[in-house]
């Protein structure tokens, strides 16, 4: 089933300023509305932290990339989110999403903690908008083996650091935004 945009939400939300962070679950419908409430702008950054590596994943991002603006410029980094984002300073950019970002850290063996600080610092020295885009994952079963509960723990960790930092924050069920923050 292809994603839809759902334009009403999108046309009501106000356009963004400072840091925003979008939660929400798998196709909650959180990427088309961190899409929309994107700034008016001659260009776009869109930081893509997922990595094509098979069919399904492709898939998904051809959606994504069919979806967006021409005013778009995607970067990719699946895990050097504080130097897209430092190279991206003065663009609006959206970043798409920390929580595929957390498990290529995860496969790489990188210093979680040191990457979150790191994250963070950078988000405060940003002149732009940024829009962020994370996965919920506590909210279901607790996992049934020690790398999935090490993975939701993390990731819970990670969304709390990026919301402190955050002006704003959403969470998104069923294409339906409700402001946090």
């Amino acid at each position: 089933m292809e994603e839809k945009a759902n334009s009403t939400l999108i046309n009501k939300a106000p356009n963004t300023t400072g840091i925003t962070l979008v939660l929400g679950g798998a196709q909650s419908g959180k990427s088309t509305f961190a899409e929309g409430i994107m700034p008016d702008a001659d260009e776009l950054i869109y930081i893509a932290t997922a990595e094509a590596r098979d069919d399904e994943m492709k898939a998904h991002i051809t959606i994504h990339r069919k979806r967006r603006r021409a005013s778009w410029r995607t970067v990719e980094a699946p895990l050097d989110l504080t130097g897209a984002l430092k190279s991206a300073d003065g663009t609006p950019a959206l970043l798409d999403c920390l929580t595929l970002w957390l498990s290529n850290l995860m496969e790489a063996g990188r210093d979680i903690d040191q990457e979150t600080q790191s994250l963070t610092t950078c988000l405060q020295t940003l002149s732009a908008p940024v829009v962020i885009v994370s996965n919920e994952v506590g909210q279901g079963i607790v996992p049934d083996n020690a790398l999935a509960r090490l993975f939701r723990d993390l990731a819970g960790r990670l969304n709390q650091a990026i919301a402190e930092v955050a002006d704003q924050v959403y969470f998104v069920t069923a294409g339906i935004p409700t402001q946090l923050k």
